[in-house]
């Protein structure tokens, strides 16, 4: 890059965990909030890792920390959502990441294919069923068959980008 000096460093089994999150916030992303049903209900978590993995036949992916409370309804019910969050909606992504109690209010969720819960106001919607489970370090890497699709076709996204929400 002309006329910007970049640092570069080795990468290694013994990394600090801190430049590894650090150098990942340095990626802008869309929010998403996961979500699940479960024997106690709806539950669901802030899934900054969900992607696309490919169109033929959608699917999409979601990492799921071992300690989150959705994973096991994820295991159990056989889906999740994936909803990507508009901005204006930091609120909904700190709850769902852990700051505050996670609520599903019913006039804000319904459900498309699978039964997972799904935000209304959410830009996007990848309901999916459960195709496999990998396991890896201190998470549970799901791949998700797309069964139903909702997108809103307009509005702006929340984007997290060095460890805060953008366009709270």
């Amino acid at each position: 890059m002309k006329g910007h000096m970049m640092k570069m460093e080795a990468i290694g089994t013994d990394m600090d965990i801190g430049s590894f999150w650090k150098t990942l916030g340095e990626r802008a992303i869309g929010a998403t909030v996961v979500t699940t049903d479960s024997a106690e209900g709806p539950k669901g978590f802030l899934g900054l890792s969900a992607s696309h993995v490919c169109a033929n036949p959608p699917t999409m992916i979601v990492s799921v920390d071992k300690k989150t409370s959705a994973l096991q309804g994820i295991l159990d019910k056989g889906h999740f959502a994936v909803n990507f969050l508009p901005e204006g909606t930091a609120h909904l992504a700190n709850m769902f990441g852990g700051k505050g109690e996670k609520t599903f209010d019913p006039e804000a969720w319904d459900t498309l294919s699978t039964g997972a819960p799904t935000l209304i106001s959410a830009l996007g919607v990848f309901d999916c069923s459960v195709e496999k489970v990998v396991e890896h370090g201190d998470i549970s890497i799901i791949i998700g068959n797309v069964q139903g699709v909702r997108a809103a076709g307009e509005g702006a996204p929340l984007i997290f980008f060095r460890g805060k929400f953008l366009s709270e």
